[in-house]
């Protein structure tokens, strides 16, 4: 078994975790999963902005623990969740970096949402 490769963001891959001033909403079939004013906004390179919320503001009773794992080289080991009253639509829709890289570990205990697969609103503060 190879060791998977470990990667510091930077000029040629960069990655950003900011605090979002607002409040992030996040529903499926018009059931509030997340509501928080504690998320934090991941840039990563080219990919669209990622909204990261902690679980302590996640409805964790709605959602499943799945089988399903990748890795990234710069955020590391990724669990997944699936949404049941979703369907398929929503399996494996719910991504966490539960021992993340020492670069990335702002984003410990939090979860992200496909931004496809859900409606996520951000609000004024």
């Amino acid at each position: 078994m190879s060791e998977k490769p470990i990667r510091i963001p930077g000029p040629d891959h960069p990655i950003t975790i900011t605090r979002n001033p607002g409040r992030v909403v996040v529903k499926a079939g018009g059931k509030t999963l997340a509501d928080s004013r504690n998320a934090l906004t991941l840039r990563e390179s080219s990919y669209l902005p990622v909204q990261y919320i902690p679980r302590a503001d996640v409805d964790m009773a709605l959602l499943e623990r799945t089988d399903h794992a990748t890795y990234c080289p710069y955020k590391g080991d990724c669990s997944y969740f699936s949404v049941p009253s979703g369907g398929e639509r929503l399996t494996n829709a719910v991504w966490s970096y539960e021992a993340p890289h020492d670069a990335m570990s702002a984003i410990k205990d939090h979860l992200a949402f496909y931004a496809d697969r859900f409606e996520i609103s951000e609000h004024e503060a």
